[in-house]
């Protein structure tokens, strides 16, 4: 991907402000900027849970031996196997959260010289951006469900296993 000034975006941000906005355009504005604030933490939330849970996930792999939920991978490959397996919809989780925290908006203001065509492509892309960040908080939360389960069913076959 090539890299992108970011002079033009200045440039057509300057030539908005050089005519004072209307206080509707700076309350939508500080709307989408909230909203786009409350995804990137919700998304960090996500991607510090799911590190947690990947650290609990890989409990019974790396448990010292003797522990209920200890597993040997020479005498139990297929056990060792399911619970690294668990752990992989957390990955992905986490894999939907960074996505979404390192979307940027991409304000392509080439070729507009309306203030209002300016603003209302500066509100598409915040609007944009919110759309797909939602999107991916989205998959993450689904991800971080299925692994949370598949971890849980991995570490009650894993007790039925030694105890049942």
């Amino acid at each position: 991907m090539a890299f992108r000034s970011f002079r033009p975006r200045l440039r057509a941000f300057q030539s908005m402000r050089g005519t004072p906005p209307d206080p509707g355009f700076v309350a939508d504005l500080e709307f989408l900027e909230n909203r786009d604030l409350d995804l990137s933490i919700r998304l960090g939330a996500m991607l510090g849970f799911n590190a947690l849970l990947i650290t609990v996930g890989t409990h019974p792999v790396s448990a010292s031996p003797g522990a209920p939920l200890s597993l040997d991978a020479a005498t139990q490959p297929r056990l060792v196997l399911y619970s690294l397996a668990a752990l992989i919809p957390l990955v992905l989780s986490c894999v939907f959260a960074l996505r979404a925290l390192l979307l940027g908006e991409e304000f392509d203001s080439e070729g507009v010289v309306d203030d209002a065509a300016a603003r209302q492509r500066l509100f598409a892309t915040f609007i944009h951006s919110i759309d797909v960040q939602a999107r991916l908080l989205s998959l993450a939360i689904r991800s971080t469900m299925l692994g949370g389960a598949l971890t849980i069913i991995c570490w009650a076959v894993i007790l039925f296993y030694k105890f049942g």
